[in-house]
């Protein structure tokens, strides 16, 4: 019997959906719709449905996983489970640079809006800032964390409402109401089945997180049933959002030529609303990436912990809970230190650091369902092929034709990153003779009883 602190169940169906979505970060869809139209040639709908269809094969690998292995860790522990231990510690160490340095963006990116706005505060003010709120609302526990989501989701999803109840009034009283059916922004003059490809590969990124509820699945109640569908509800309600708000966004500027596609969305919200919305827009904005980073440090901290109380990290630092709080500590305090490294980089290069992790274990997820497969039907346990090999390996190529789209700067980090995990694996397991380290028989099993 474990005395160790364990972590809390508290969590149901639609707050892991809201957690799922605030790490999406719906707004992120204009953020960058000036990058995705002028890609596509004006049909940045078009790419985002592409999108949407491919990663809802990995959401149902997911899935498929989190029903077999309930358990925080995420990739790290389906593909440790289902196809070999040290592979399993390859995609964990893989991942921990998506989810290490996903707050730091997040973080950076937030700051960037304010100092925009407010020129004379330096950035490092406002990074430091997001850094501490979050950091103690995650460390007061995961209810804390939940209740402040359900706070700044709303008025996220309020100022896209308002985006796109302006838009339509825009496009009516230029147009008519004939004008809000449309087929030209999936498909165009200027667009063609190559750029919308070469648009859903960017448009990809956007659904980076669907996956990371996975890593609150010892918080969650009845994870067995709840994890499986948030992760498609995640993956469901934000592609709805993306393809819409794209879709009333392409109306009220058709085609994909701008003066500076960086800035299209703000130049949008002043032309459809005016400068008071622009300021409501602006906050929205912020309150987006706070949320989001909400959700990424809790994340990052679970898989840090899923990591350590196996001992592929060290135990006694990153695998341990706060007495009080139930949370891990230790691993929060991390993460919010990785996030000052924003303080000396660019939104550019920051980028550079996330994205390899994340599509190296979409794709090894997908991998590890039809190994799972193999081993049920080796045990006499029939599986549906379709649901257990056709989607998963489906979503394998997707993935693996995604991540092979990634910059030269991406893929050189990534690649670097992953021979530094070699080592410490060789380290960890004396040359690869022995299985990484993993949590104790009666660790396992309490954790699972509990599932």
């Amino acid at each position: 019997m474990t005395t160790q602190p364990t972590l809390t169940r508290t969590l149901k169906l639609p707050s892991l959906v809201l957690f799922g979505l605030a790490y999406l970060t719906p707004l992120i869809v204009l953020a960058i719709f000036g990058l995705i139209a002028e890609t596509t040639g004006g049909a940045s709908p078009a790419a985002y449905l592409m999108a949407m269809v491919a990663m809802l094969f990995t959401a149902h690998s997911y899935g498929r996983m989190a029903v077999a292995h309930p358990v925080a860790g995420s990739a790290y522990t389906y593909v440790r489970r289902s196809i070999d231990p040290r592979v399993g510690f390859l995609v964990g160490w893989a991942i921990l640079l998506d989810y290490l340095f996903l707050p730091m963006v997040i973080w950076l990116i937030g700051g960037s809006y304010l100092t925009a706005q407010f020129p004379g505060v330096p950035i490092a003010v406002w990074i430091v800032g997001f850094i501490a709120v979050t950091t103690a609302l995650n460390i007061l526990g995961i209810k804390v964390a939940d209740k402040a989501n359900y706070v700044l989701m709303a008025f996220q999803l309020l100022v896209i409402v308002f985006f796109v109840a302006l838009a339509v009034g825009n496009v009516v009283s230029t147009s008519g109401a004939g004008g809000l059916a449309s087929t030209q922004p999936f498909f165009n003059d200027t667009s063609s089945f190559a750029t919308i490809s070469a648009g859903a590969a960017i448009a990809a990124y956007s659904f980076l997180g669907f996956d990371a509820v996975t890593t609150l699945t010892e918080e969650t109640v009845d994870p067995r049933r709840n994890v499986p569908r948030a992760i498609m509800l995640i993956a469901l309600i934000g592609g709805g959002i993306f393809v819409a708000v794209s879709y009333v966004t392409q109306l009220v500027h058709p085609g994909g030529v701008f003066e500076d596609s960086a800035s299209v969305a703000s130049a949008i919200a002043l032309q459809i609303g005016g400068q008071l919305f622009g300021a409501v827009f602006l906050a929205g904005l912020v309150v987006a990436q706070f949320a989001s980073g909400l959700a990424a440090q809790a994340s990052a901290s679970r898989l840090i912990y899923a990591m350590g109380r196996d001992s592929v990290l060290p135990k006694a630092v990153f695998g341990r809970l706060n007495a009080k709080f139930h949370t891990p500590v230790v691993n929060l305090f991390v993460t919010g230190a990785v996030g000052l490294i924003a303080i000396f980089l660019d939104v550019a290069t920051s980028t550079s650091f996330i994205n390899f992790g994340a599509f190296t274990a979409f794709t090894l997820v997908n991998v590890s369902v039809v190994f799972h497969y193999v081993r049920q039907r080796r045990a006499g346990k029939q599986l549906n092929p379709v649901s257990y090999v056709v989607v998963p390996a489906v979503g394998a190529i997707v993935c693996a034709y995604l991540l092979s789209q990634l910059d030269s700067n991406a893929i050189t980090l990534g690649v670097s990153w992953l021979v530094l995990g070699v080592v410490v694996l060789a380290l960890i397991t004396r040359g690869f003779r022995a299985a990484p380290p993993e949590m104790t028989t009666t660790e396992k099993a309490t954790v699972e009883a509990a599932a």
